[in-house]
């Protein structure tokens, strides 16, 4: 088994035409806010961290390696495709997702509402039943820019079993 850990951090901003904020995207579904991330990608800081993690635990290059965000043909484009990636090498390596846990840290939007949502789309992208799939949404207790609601983090483990 091979275990992979993904990390990502987005700048919140109101959502154009206010601000430079793309529409909130989490685990590949549309969130309802105000605010959303500053990135080149669709800014899916979720996606990021799962693609991170599976590329980890296989030992290749990570995301902005593969993705550099000085390449405009990631502009824009739906993380779903690097995960798609990711997904990819992991099963040339002959492995599978055999769980996965990720923590999202923002103020707002609660993830609660879209939770079930989320785990179930991710586990279609990763091909596992949704039960291999576990979200857990926090705050950062008002403390710095994610707790200020200027910025959301996410931490994703992934434990890879042979296929």
């Amino acid at each position: 088994m091979r275990i992979g850990h993904g990390y990502d951090l987005h700048r919140l901003e109101p959502v154009a035409p206010d601000g430079a904020g793309r529409p909130f995207v989490l685990g590949g579904v549309r969130v309802p806010h105000d605010r959303g991330p500053v990135g080149h990608s669709d800014g899916d800081a979720l996606l990021h961290a799962v693609t991170d993690a599976i590329l980890g635990a296989i030992g290749q290059p990570d995301i902005g390696q593969l993705f550099p965000d000085t390449d405009p043909a990631w502009s824009g484009k739906d993380s779903a495709h690097f995960l798609a990636e990711a997904v990819r090498r992991m099963q040339a390596a002959g492995l599978r997702v055999g769980n996965l846990d990720a923590t999202v840290i923002c103020e707002r939007p609660k993830i609660g509402p879209v939770k079930s949502q989320i785990r179930e789309h991710m586990a279609r992208l990763l091909g596992v039943s949704t039960e291999a799939v576990n979200l857990k949404g926090k705050t950062h207790e008002k403390v710095d820019a994610v707790g200020e609601g200027r910025a959301i983090e996410v931490h994703v483990v992934a434990l890879l079993v042979p296929a």
